[in-house]
């Protein structure tokens, strides 16, 4: 089954063409983006590997929804929804461009992730992981329904915290703004 188109106020989520991967790698050699994803900034090479093997296998094994997300048009950032051994169930991932921050974009595109795993996916709960020096995206998640479950120790020391929203935190009026059309 291939990626939903996900549709927000402002947001069109759709499935990668090859033709992103340009603005993929861009956004994930921009540092201040990269610094919070993973294991922190790849090199280009491993991001433009990244990028193929979403078509070679996560497409093409159909194993998680990942989108390009567009702003008027032009992409402006990357997400997922997908199952993870962190979390033990599935887990967003979602990243913006710099020229994307400040005007409420990581909230709707939250919302959207969260309405699509609850209401397509049927889960009763949704995940994310968030290092722990990531204020902005600690407060994005936190103001929309998420709690901090627990902490986890990375091998380099540094903390990520586990965070959970489960169906019946989200208000009706955020998962009706969630809702993909």
């Amino acid at each position: 089954m291939p990626n939903p188109l996900l549709r927000t106020d402002r947001l069109l989520l759709t499935p990668y063409t090859p033709a992103d991967e340009e603005e993929f790698v861009a956004l994930f050699q921009d540092v201040s983006v990269s610094r919070w994803m993973g294991d922190g900034p790849s090199t280009e090479a491993e991001d433009r590997a990244l990028f193929g093997r979403i078509f070679t296998e996560v497409y093409a094994g159909n194993r998680f929804e990942v989108w390009a997300v567009e702003a008027d048009g032009e992409l402006v950032g990357h997400a997922e929804i997908k199952p993870t051994e962190a979390s033990g169930g599935h887990e967003i991932i979602y990243a913006l461009a710099p020229r994307a921050w400040g005007r409420g974009l990581g909230t709707e595109l939250a919302l959207a992730l969260l309405g699509h795993g609850f209401d397509t996916l049927g889960l009763t709960e949704v995940h994310a992981t968030v290092a722990a020096g990531n204020g902005a995206s600690l407060a994005v998640l936190g103001r929309i329904g998420f709690v901090h479950v627990r902490d986890i120790q990375e091998d380099d020391g540094s903390t990520t915290r586990l965070l959970t929203c489960p169906r019946t935190a989200v208000s009706a009026e955020n998962a009706a703004r969630a809702q993909a059309r």
